[in-house]
This record gives structure tokens, C-alpha cells and sequence, in this order.
């Protein structure tokens, strides 16, 4: 397989139970500062545990494609990007109310710079707290995703958003599938180059986001792999098969594109994703701040 080449199925790993894809205006207290303030988990979002984890992980978390790119993405409405102004302050008022997973990539267009700028000014006590994870394997460029697995795009991406986030470490990297996950995980190098930079304590774990099943199945047995990324919803529910084979082997599961763009309903989607143990994590988007965390708060509920 050629390590580069160009992809149209640009869909984000994570899709949001807006409707509409608005903005919540300016936040109120937290249009002025610079850092997070470090206060009490308000939404008190457990967590869980996978053996090849590095660390726990909270139930649900954060995509944060929508603060950084507009195009080439399956929702059902258009929406507008953020200010950055805008940007930051959601993020920061996430933070605040108790969000600890965040979900990146370098093909979400400004997202990890923006990510970024929040963390830089976090004590490492507070970024500590985080469980922050990006992607390797895509780019996006005048509408257009493209791919590239070859080790040294691999570890060129990963430095690229180390200095993006102003972080000394990514808690996971996931290979961005364009679908061929066989020939990625076979021929490409791109897992072995991410494990070279995980002995440099520069990742904590290794994931794929899988898109189809032989390539998920195929990922949870490769050695190197620590977790993956599946679409799991009543209406996708082809990759539960994976799950006691993700058990049996210690790895975590994160579920991408929950609510199959925004056309389920959160309150009856997300108590049964977690209602399955062996899944991990969840990640949402969005940008709307009520439904944001009218889902954590269902999420947390549902997972005691």
C-alpha cells in the first residue's frame, strides 16, 4: 500500500448532539483569564479502567472537532467555528465544571493549537488531571482530507502536536483510519513508529480508530496496541462483537460517533453504551454548553 494518498471521507470520530451546531454565546465569568480555575469536579464524571490504559479515563469526554473545522463534515446542519475568543472560553469553562477527556487531531483544522492555548497555562497538577488524546495518519487542506501512515509522517505528526498542545506528553495516540485498516496496520510502520515514541514517554498508549470490524479485531490483537476507537449506537451495533475480545486482552474501548449526528436521543443512547462494562470511554462533540453537560450529567448517572 502506498503510505500516502488522498481520502473524501473526511467524517470526524466523534459526532454531537447538537441539532443545530450553536454556540452558547460568551461564558459567563470566564471571558477575562487566561488559566482554568482549579475548583471542585462540579459534573463529578467517574471513571474507568482498562489494564493496557496507562491511566483511568472518564466515561465520556470532549471532541473538540468543532472549534477548529467546518468543512468536509458529515453533520446534518452547517455550523460556524467558533471566535477564538469563543473557543477558548468553552474549552476553559469545561475544564472548570469538571470535563477531563478531551479528543483532538491535526485533520480538526485549529483545534489543537486552540486546545492548546488553554494548556499552556495549566500547573502540571492541573494538566495532570487530563486525559488528553490526538491522532496521526491524517491532514486536512483546501477540502480535502489526506493520508499518510509512514513512520516518519507518523512521528512528525506527534511532535507537531506535542508543540501544538503544549503538552511533554499525549495520554493516547490513535491511527486515524481512512478505512483501510488492514493495510495501515500491516504494511504501513505506523504502529511500531508510535511504540518507538511511547519507549520515549512521549505517548501513553497506542490506540486505532477502527472502521471496519476485521480491521477493529485486528488492532485489539496486535501487540502494540492499547485501544481502540469504535461507532457504537443502538443503530451501529455491528462492533459490539469486539467487546469480550477487548476484555480478554486488557484493552480499552472509546466509542466515537455516539449519536449518530445528533439523530439519537442522548438520555436513551448513552446509559446504554455504558450499560456495555467492557466499553471505556465515550466522546461527544458539540458546542452547545447545556447539552454538553446535560450529557456528562447523564453519562456520570448512568455509569454508577
Amino acid at each position: 500500500m502506498s503510505a500516502s494518498h488522498s481520502s473524501m471521507d473526511n467524517s470526524p470520530d466523534h459526532e454531537s448532539g447538537d441539532t443545530h451546531g450553536d454556540f452558547q454565546g460568551k461564558l459567563a465569568g470566564n471571558s477575562n483569564f487566561n488559566a482554568p480555575t482549579h475548583r471542585p469536579h462540579a459534573l463529578n464524571i467517574p471513571t474507568r479502567s482498562a489494564p493496557r490504559l496507562h491511566k483511568p479515563v472518564p466515561v465520556i469526554g470532549w471532541g473538540a472537532f468543532k472549534i477548529g473545522r467546518n468543512q468536509g463534515a458529515k453533520y446534518p446542519s452547517a455550523f460556524e467555528i467558533p471566535s477564538e475568543h469563543d473557543a477558548l472560553a468553552l474549552v476553559r469553562q469545561l475544564i472548570n465544571d469538571g470535563v477531563r477527556l478531551f479528543d483532538t487531531a491535526p485533520a480538526y483544522g485549529v483545534s489543537e493549537e486552540r486546545l492548546g492555548k488553554v494548556l499552556v497555562n495549566m500547573t502540571p497538577d492541573q494538566r495532570a488531571e487530563l486525559f488528553l488524546s490526538t491522532k496521526v495518519g491524517e491532514t486536512f487542506a483546501d477540502g480535502v482530507s489526506r493520508h499518510d501512515f509512514s513512520p516518519a509522517a507518523v512521528t512528525h505528526s506527534v511532535r507537531q502536536s506535542l508543540r501544538a498542545l503544549h503538552c511533554d506528553m499525549l495520554d493516547a495516540v490513535f491511527v486515524h483510519s481512512n478505512g483501510n485498516d488492514l493495510d495501515i496496520l500491516n504494511d504501513s510502520g505506523c504502529v511500531e513508529a508510535l511504540e518507538e515514541m511511547k519507549n520515549k514517554s512521549l505517548i501513553g498508549s497506542i490506540g486505532f480508530s477502527s472502521k471496519t470490524i476485521v480491521g477493529g479485531e485486528m488492532a485489539l490483537k496486535h501487540e502494540l496496541i492499547d485501544a481502540v476507537m469504535l461507532e457504537i449506537h443502538p443503530d451501529a451495533t455491528d462492533m459490539l462483537c469486539l467487546l469480550p475480545l477487548a476484555h480478554s486482552l486488557g484493552k480499552a474501548v472509546f466509542v466515537k460517533k455516539p449519536l449518530a449526528s445528533g439523530a439519537l436521543q442522548p438520555t436513551i443512547v448513552l446509559p446504554w453504551i455504558l450499560a456495555h462494562k467492557h466499553i471505556t470511554s465515550i466522546v461527544i462533540g458539540g458546542l452547545n454548553l447545556a447539552r454538553l453537560r446535560d450529557n456528562f450529567i447523564t453519562a456520570s448517572l448512568a455509569n454508577q
